[in-house]
């Protein structure tokens, strides 16, 4: 692989402590906990900043499968939208979160063709399967006469 500069994006003091009250996971929410939101949330931008695959998340961020997983569920219940959405006076932070939005955005998009593509796939082989199973008529050998009579008449006609 290539040794592409990799931009890394860390939240500011100011930031974290507006964004911070806005997130899930914390101590008094009933449910699990987050081990710690702002580097998730850091993990989040670096992936959208690079512009790569959650593989390539440095280890400084922890495991990729938890960050993916975590961003896959805060994708699905639209977190991010409301996240950026809400009253943030930090304009730098909201284009920021907007661009984590547009990145969920085209990961829902991507996620919805794979399935049409599967269930296209799906109909398509049970049509053939239908298909196979039907099996055509016999024509009886008077049929095949008359149909061959028709083109040799056609041809030397």
């Amino acid at each position: 692989m290539d040794h592409v500069q990799q931009q890394e994006i860390k939240l500011q003091d100011e930031q974290w402590q507006m964004l911070e009250p806005l997130l899930t996971g914390k101590q008094s929410d009933p449910g699990a906990n987050a081990k710690n939101n702002r580097l998730f949330i850091e993990a989040m931008l670096w992936v959208v900043v690079n512009k790569t695959v959650w593989r390539h998340l440095p280890q400084q961020f922890g495991s990729s499968s938890t960050a993916y997983m975590r961003f896959r569920r805060w994708t699905e219940c639209d977190f991010w939208r409301q996240l950026a959405q809400s009253a943030i006076d930090d304009a730098e932070l909201v284009r920021a979160l907007e661009r984590i939005v547009e990145y969920s955005d085209l990961y829902t998009r991507r996620i919805e063709q794979r399935l049409l593509r599967k269930n296209q796939k799906t109909i398509y082989k049970s049509a053939i399967a239908a298909a196979k199973a039907v099996k055509p008529a016999k024509r009886s050998q008077s049929a095949v006469d008359e149909s061959t009579l028709h083109w040799v008449g056609l041809v030397t006609a």
